[in-house]
């Protein structure tokens, strides 16, 4: 006796099912690498603001009379900035 032949239609809902699945792999693979980079940049970044906030807490206890003369300056210029809007 022959074999049946499957119906065609459920072949083409077969190979698109297929497909689909095998987009979905990709999009998760890129999203995981994606992921996975963007956690390692902000690693890097949260690193370098601790060595940035480590080097401001040594200039602080260093000069504190230069750090108050920046702040006072800067807290000056700032509000000279925001007044004039």
């Amino acid at each position: 006796m022959a074999a049946k032949k499957g119906n065609p239609a459920d072949e083409t809902i077969r190979r698109a099912a297929d497909s689909a699945h095998s987009a979905v792999d990709k999009v998760a693979d890129v999203t995981s690498d994606t992921a996975d980079t963007l956690n390692e940049k902000g690693q890097q970044i949260k690193h370098k603001e601790e060595q940035w906030l480590e080097s401001v807490n040594q200039y602080v206890q260093k000069n504190p009379c230069t750090s108050i003369g920046i702040a006072v300056a800067g807290g000056f210029l700032l509000s000279r900035i925001l007044s004039n809007r």
